[in-house]
């Protein structure tokens, strides 16, 4: 009985092969997929200040056009009454 278990307990080489190869690939794909998930991390302070540039811009942006939209409320209601 003991021989019949360590028989079907040998690999054969095409299994070995096969094995290693997914352990390769796994070894390939894990490391990319950490690689991205933590790429948002490691900024540097150039593209932080970037950053907060737009974002001030965007801010000026957003101001200047709904004093826009205001000045043309305004003039547009003024019409109406007249």
């Amino acid at each position: 009985m003991s021989e019949k278990i360590k028989s079907e307990m040998m690999i054969s080489r095409r299994g070995a092969f096969s094995l290693l190869g997914l352990a390769a690939a796994a070894s390939v794909v894990v490391p990319a997929t950490m690689l991205i998930a933590t790429d948002a991390d490691a900024q540097t302070q150039g593209m932080e200040r970037r950053d907060e540039r737009r974002g001030d811009r965007q801010e000026r942006r957003t101001e200047r056009r709904s004093k826009k939209k205001k000045k043309k409320e305004t003039s547009s209601s003024e019409t109406e009454k007249k």
